[in-house]
């Protein structure tokens, strides 16, 4: 009985060991940075929005980041984090985005109707669009006293998680 006892005991653990096992998992390199360029699609006359699946599946806890390049052209960016508000003569438009374990929703929404703006400010506010999405996850570098990263600019962001944003993928 003596030797029966520990036998069924490593018997057991193993089945559990094993049974734990998941070949289909898909990994996702984090943190890591993507591009976007589109036209953002429109809905209604003061809607425009555009929907992005991700490459692969992320956890339930991961923080997307969205960034909207706000001087296209240039040489050195800059990426204004979304939600982002301007205010017009006719009133506020707003950059928002949302996002699930598949995709990110960009919306551009205002308080007046933007298909009769002209080319000009379609070009620089709807088409040819960049958005910057970074994807970290939420267990990343956390301690009691860690910063939430949808309070820090881009560059923070960057240099928080030690991305190399020189090697930027697309979705």
């Amino acid at each position: 009985m003596k030797k029966f006892l520990p036998l069924l005991l490593l018997l057991i653990s193993s089945i559990f060991i094993f049974s734990c096992k998941d070949d289909d998992e898909v990994v996702v390199d984090y943190p890591a940075v993507y591009d976007i360029n589109i036209n953002l699609i429109q809905n209604s006359t003061n809607y425009f929005g555009f929907n992005q699946k991700f490459n692969s599946t992320l956890l339930g806890q991961d923080i997307v980041l969205v960034y909207r390049k706000n001087n296209p052209g240039a040489n050195t960016p800059v990426w204004e984090p979304l939600p982002k508000t301007y205010f017009f003569d006719e009133g506020a438009m707003d950059y928002t985005f949302d996002f699930t374990t598949t995709d990110v929703q960009i919306d551009l929404r205002s308080d007046f109707d933007l298909t009769v703006k002209d080319t000009a400010f379609k070009n620089t506010y709807i088409s040819g669009q960049t958005f910057r999405v970074v994807l970290v996850p939420a267990v990343y570098g956390r301690s009691a006293n860690s910063v939430d990263p949808r309070t820090l600019s881009y560059e923070e962001v960057i240099a928080k998680y030690n991305i190399n944003d020189k090697k930027v993928g697309t979705l």
